[in-house]
């Protein structure tokens, strides 16, 4: 078994192999402490008007990840789906692919954000709002936040960093069920064979109604689906130019 993981991993496509090291060895060097404080903070997504945001951690975000779990996941899917995409797209189209969903799930998600964040903004002064911005990026730094309610929903939305490469992942699950729509994909649970198309429509469907359900579950579920929607506006238009001549629909 151990013999055809290393196979698997040596014949690996060298994008899909080289996102599996990056992420693995940052993960790794973010068990030391304060390598982790360093990553959080300046390379997680912070929202806009956040002391902490710059415009490089729309890239800087999808590879960190908050525990293994999150980790394993995100890279057991690429791992799993990542080498056909490559090998379908080339290698440059898609690290552009996979690029392009992460900053556009973040994109997305940042924007939900700021619909959310609007009833808050009129509840209080411009002087109250940059004190909650300022002083509650401190704050959740040291795990507190305001006893106002509002004021610390207010902080969570700017103040909380997003890591994760989930964007880009489920930007790769829907490219493969673009690509091979008629693949047979057997799921654990329930114990079932499902075509890749309605795979990739099942947990398009699921993520919408988690984020519009408003779940706190501390699951950017927004991004989920900015990246898959970013993924099937460039894998559309990438079609109408013929760059896949129909060869990979099967």
């Amino acid at each position: 078994m151990f013999n055809g993981l290393r196979n698997n991993f040596i014949n690996m496509p060298p994008v899909v192999k080289n996102l599996l090291i990056i992420n693995i060895l940052i993960w790794g060097v973010m068990l030391i402490p304060a390598a982790d404080h360093a990553f959080n903070r300046y390379c997680a997504l912070y929202y806009f008007s956040s002391p902490a945001f710059q415009p490089y951690q729309l890239f800087t975000y999808m590879f960190l990840h908050g525990n293994f779990t999150h980790l394993l996941f995100n890279m057991f899917a690429l791992f799993m789906f990542g080498p056909m995409i490559e090998r379908a797209m080339g290698s440059a189209r898609f690290l552009f692919y996979y690029i392009s969903c992460g900053i556009g799930a973040a994109l997305i998600q940042l924007g939900v954000f700021a619909l959310c964040i609007q009833p808050y903004l009129g509840m209080f002064s411009p002087e109250i709002v940059d004190r909650v911005i300022n002083e509650g990026f401190i704050a959740l730094s040291n795990g507190m936040n305001f006893s106002d309610p509002d004021m610390a929903i207010l902080n969570s939305y700017v103040n909380t960093p997003m890591v994760g490469a989930s964007g880009a992942i489920y930007g790769i699950l829907l490219a493969f069920g673009f690509l091979f729509p008629n693949v047979t994909i057997y799921l654990l649970i329930p114990p079932m064979p499902l075509k890749a198309k309605w795979f990739v429509v099942g947990y398009f469907v699921l993520e919408l109604m988690l984020g519009i359900g408003g779940r706190a579950d501390g699951v950017a579920h927004f991004a989920h689906v900015g990246g898959m929607v970013f993924g099937f506006l460039l894998l559309l238009y990438w079609k109408k130019k013929g760059v896949f001549n129909n060869r990979w629909f099967f």
